[in-house]
C-alpha cells in the first residue's frame, strides 16, 4: 500500500502514526513545509516520524511546476490523504490516487469553509464546530462527504482544549472509516453549495484588541488565539500587550461616563479590570514585548492605564 500524506501540525504528527498504526507496512511519502514563526515547530517531528517509518519525506508545499509533474509521473499511489494542509493540491495530483484522495476539515461543511475555521468558529462565539472527511475537489472545501462529526464548543473553552477534541475526532474518524476507503465503498454525499460560507486567511494584524467592541466579541477573540497561537494584543504606552487570559464580569458595574480600553479596578492577585464597548473583563494574564507571562495587575496596574492607545 503506497500513500501520500500531506500533512502539517501536531495533529499531522498524530495524524501519520496513527495512519502508520492502522497500515502497518504502508509505504509513505509524506509533503509537509517548515511551519511560522508564530507556531509551534513541526516540520522536523513529521521528517523523522516518516523516516522511522521508512517512508520518504519532502518538504514542500505547492504542486506546481514541471519537477512535481515529473514526480508523480513516476510515482504510484495508492491513496491520498490531507490533513491541516493549507494549499491546494492540483487534480493532476489527487486524481492518480487507485483509492482515491481524501481531505479533512475543521467544520461540518459547507459551513466554514476556508482558513482558520475553529479559530473564526470561537471568534464568532459558536457553540460547536465539526470534523468533515471528504473527497478532494478542485474548489476549495467542497468535495463530497464522506463522514461528519460534531465538537462541542464550551462558552470559556480555549483554542487548545478545542483543538485537542478536534484531533482526537480525525483521529476517530479515520479509524471508523478507512475500511471503506480502502475498499472502495466510501460514502459520498454531495454538499449544498448554496449553504457554503467562507473564512479569511488570518494575519497577526487580526489579532488587535479593539476594545470598542461588545465584550463578548473580545472575549472570544482571547480564547480564541491564545497559546499555542500568537495570542490577542493591543498597546500601552507604545508597548506591545498580548493578553492570554481574561474572565467575563456580566454583573460589574455600570459605567455612563465610559473609555473603552480603560483600566478601572486593579485586583491585587488576580489581575486588572478594563472597559469594553459594553461592559468589562478582567484581565489576567498578558506578556509585555514578548516577555514572561504575568498576571494581569502586575503590567495593568494604574487607573491612568488605557489599551489600545
Amino acid at each position: 500500500m503506497r500513500i501520500a500524506l500531506f500533512c502539517a501540525t501536531n495533529r499531522g504528527l498524530r495524524f501519520l502514526h496513527k495512519l502508520a498504526e492502522l497500515v502497518p507496512g504502508a509505504h509513505f511519502d509524506v509533503f509537509s513545509f517548515r511551519e511560522e514563526a508564530t507556531e509551534p515547530p513541526f516540520l522536523d517531528a513529521i521528517r523523522t516520524a516518516t523516516l522511522g517509518y521508512g517512508g520518504r519525506f519532502h518538504e514542500a508545499s505547492r504542486m506546481s511546476g514541471a519537477r512535481w509533474r515529473e514526480f508523480w509521473d513516476q510515482t504510484p499511489v495508492d491513496l491520498l490523504l490531507a490533513v491541516s494542509w493549507r494549499y491546494m493540491i492540483p487534480r493532476f495530483v489527487f486524481e492518480r490516487a487507485r483509492l482515491g484522495a481524501y481531505t479533512f476539515h475543521d467544520s461540518l461543511l459547507p459551513a466554514y469553509r476556508g482558513f482558520s475555521p475553529t479559530v473564526w468558529s470561537i471568534i464568532n462565539g459558536e457553540d460547536h464546530t465539526g470534523v468533515t472527511l471528504f473527497h478532494m475537489a478542485e474548489e476549495v472545501d467542497s468535495g463530497d462527504i464522506v463522514a461528519q462529526e460534531r465538537v462541542p464548543i464550551g462558552p470559556d473553552e480555549t483554542i487548545a482544549e478545542v483543538l485537542e477534541r478536534v484531533t482526537q475526532v480525525y483521529l476517530d474518524i479515520l479509524e471508523a472509516q478507512l475500511p471503506a476507503i480502502l475498499n472502495g465503498t466510501a460514502p459520498r454525499m454531495a454538499q449544498d453549495h448554496r449553504l457554503a460560507t467562507y473564512t479569511c486567511k488570518r494575519t497577526l494584524e487580526d489579532n488587535e484588541i479593539d476594545w470598542h467592541a461588545p465584550t463578548d466579541r473580545i472575549y472570544n477573540l482571547i480564547r480564541a488565539v491564545t497559546a499555542p497561537y500568537p495570542g490577542a494584543t493591543t498597546t500601552l504606552e507604545g508597548r506591545q500587550i498580548h493578553i492570554w487570559q481574561a474572565q467575563r464580569l456580566p454583573d460589574y458595574k455600570r459605567y455612563i461616563g465610559r473609555v473603552p480600553g480603560r483600566v478601572v479596578e486593579i485586583c491585587p492577585g488576580r489581575g486588572s479590570v478594563v472597559l469594553t464597548g459594553d461592559g468589562a473583563l478582567l484581565i489576567t494574564s498578558v506578556s509585555v514585548e514578548g516577555g514572561e507571562r504575568q498576571r494581569g495587575d502586575e503590567v495593568l496596574n494604574r487607573l491612568s492605564h488605557t489599551l489600545g492607545r
